[in-house]
């Protein structure tokens, strides 16, 4: 599994106020941290940034590059602001994301299209309501599919984000389950290898000990990585986290083992 960091998020007051200020030191900041902690990828949250969207967007991507060569996920719901970002990375970034909602199909799918970036679908109905089961997030998986070839875009572009949700929810624990069935069985509904993400902060989000939160992410990656996931979404400074994805991709990976390699 390949680590996101999904530390640089506009949720973060650090964050927000380093945005609204033009004040490139704490993101940087962030965006070292994350890169020392284990992060291969960093996830650009910037939220809709509906006042000034390409300003602020070319600031944020600007301010990571001046100190990491890491690849970036721009993750915006606002074109404008997503356009801005791709058009502002050195190398080329990942879009996240789209649904079946309308007017991500047509402003934010075709981005895609025109740069020629990868891009995140995630398993929604239109609405953004979360499907009760495996089986409807495989439907809703083909219907994106159908969209992504009728835009023309390859297929090896597509990254497939089942969407889990918290441990908190009255079915939380039957969705985690689902999570991996979709996670399974996607390579034999498309018919090709298909890559996916998932975000992990989300299974823990609501009240909880934060000990408690730690020991439920580590067994989860350890179920996710034995689906076959392809890309981990996660708060990098949970250290023992990152030691456990470390620890599941010695053991899935086809090379020889060698306790070196652990960290």
């Amino acid at each position: 599994m390949i680590i996101v960091a999904d530390n640089i998020r506009i949720t973060d007051r650090i964050i927000a106020d380093a945005i609204a200020q033009m004040n490139p030191v704490p993101v940087q900041k962030m965006a070292i941290e994350c890169e020392k902690a284990g992060a291969q990828v960093i996830d650009v949250n910037s939220g809709p940034l509906s006042r000034t969207p390409e300003k602020q967007m070319n600031f944020i991507i600007d301010a990571i590059q001046q100190v990491s060569d890491l690849p970036l996920i721009i993750d915006t719901a606002n074109p404008k602001a997503m356009e801005a970002g791709v058009r502002a990375c050195k190398s080329m970034p990942t879009i996240n994301g789209f649904s079946l909602e309308s007017s991500k199909l047509d402003k934010i799918l075709p981005l895609a299209k025109e740069f020629r970036t990868d891009i995140i679908a995630y398993l929604l109905y239109p609405n953004g309501h979360v499907p009760p089961d495996g089986d409807k997030r495989l439907e809703i998986a083909v219907e994106i599919l159908e969209k992504f070839k009728e835009t023309g875009i390859e297929e090896k572009r597509l990254i497939i984000d089942p969407v889990i949700v918290p441990l908190s929810w009255q079915n939380g624990k039957f969705q985690a389950r689902e999570v991996l069935y979709v996670i399974k069985h996607l390579p034999d509904v498309f018919g090709f290898p298909v890559r996916t993400i998932a975000g992990l902060s989300n299974l823990t989000t609501g009240s909880g000990h934060k000990a408690q939160k730690l020991i439920m992410e580590k067994a989860y990656l350890s179920m996710l990585a034995s689906a076959g996931l392809s890309m981990i979404m996660m708060n990098v400074f949970h250290h023992e986290a990152i030691k456990t994805v470390k620890a599941c991709n010695l053991l899935i990976d086809e090379k020889i083992f060698a306790w070196e390699e652990m960290y």
